[in-house]
């Protein structure tokens, strides 16, 4: 050992006993690697199972929540369009929604989500972003109905925007038509003729779009020519509307203005 360690003798010596001996220590020392490689497999498996999870349940969330943003952007469109069409009145309005329809095929009606404590009244005219779509028929505390301008019971003043011929639209069962009875068959109307409110009657404010002109058939030796249009408003799809008041007072408020005015002295 003394001359090993002074002179390097036995180095080739301890060269191949390390050699002769590298198994037996790969033997003794086999149980504790194979414990350790063991337990770092399991470690990082339940790790990883534990990480699926929780992206897993992170993309269904994420994926929750497109889908809601997807809902909100399609809302905030058309909420977008409502106000733009509200900025183009003059008149004060309200946004509503429609959360029921009645369901006699034979009538147009439509709940909404305002009533009188939004100073919501009877004739009311109602509108979405494309046009009138209705006025209101019945009024309570916190929701009111309105009947649709294609109720077979409704009639509503239009004139045509290109001319300022005057006459009234029907409402013919069909959400998607109205019928023009009234029309002489020398009456200057074409197809694709925009149709305004003429503001007779004193519902509905003068110049909102109500329909446009589909088609035109003159009947000789009939007084009045088979006219149809199709409303502008999406009657059938749009969920939120305007309430609009206009310049003129319901009828009501009208009379308590006046009555007021008698009384106040002079």
């Amino acid at each position: 050992m003394t001359l090993d360690h002074k002179q390097q003798h036995l180095k080739t010596v301890r060269s191949v006993l390390s050699v002769a001996v590298s198994p037996i220590q790969y033997l003794v020392n086999l149980p504790v690697d194979m414990t350790r490689w063991f337990s770092e497999g399991l470690s990082s498996r339940q790790t990883l199972l534990e990480e699926n999870t929780r992206l897993h349940a992170q993309q269904l969330l994420l994926q929750a929540r497109v889908q809601k943003n997807t809902a909100l952007e399609v809302e905030n469109r058309r909420l977008r369009k409502l106000l733009g069409s509200s900025f183009k009145v003059a008149d004060r309005v309200l946004i509503a929604e429609l959360y029921a329809i009645d369901l006699d095929p034979y009538k147009h009606l439509v709940r909404i989500n305002k009533g009188i404590n939004e100073e919501v009244y009877v004739d009311q005219p109602v509108l979405d972003a494309y046009g009138v779509m209705g006025q209101v028929i019945e009024v309570n505390p916190i929701y009111s109905s309105a009947r649709l301008i294609t109720d077979p019971s409704h009639l509503i003043p239009v004139q045509v925007n290109r001319n300022s011929i005057r006459t009234i639209a029907v409402g013919t069962g069909n959400i998607h038509q109205l019928e023009l009875p009234y029309l002489p068959n020398n009456a200057d109307i074409l197809p694709g003729d925009l149709l305004v409110t003429s503001g007779l009657g004193q519902i509905y404010p003068t110049g909102y779009p109500v329909a446009i002109v589909e088609k035109v058939i003159h009947n000789p030796g009939q007084p009045f020519a088979t006219i149809t249009a199709r409303p502008t408003a999406h009657l059938n799809r749009s969920r939120e509307i305007l309430l609009v008041w206009s310049a003129t007072l319901p009828p009501d408020e009208e009379t308590a203005v006046d009555d007021e005015q008698e009384g106040t002295p002079q």
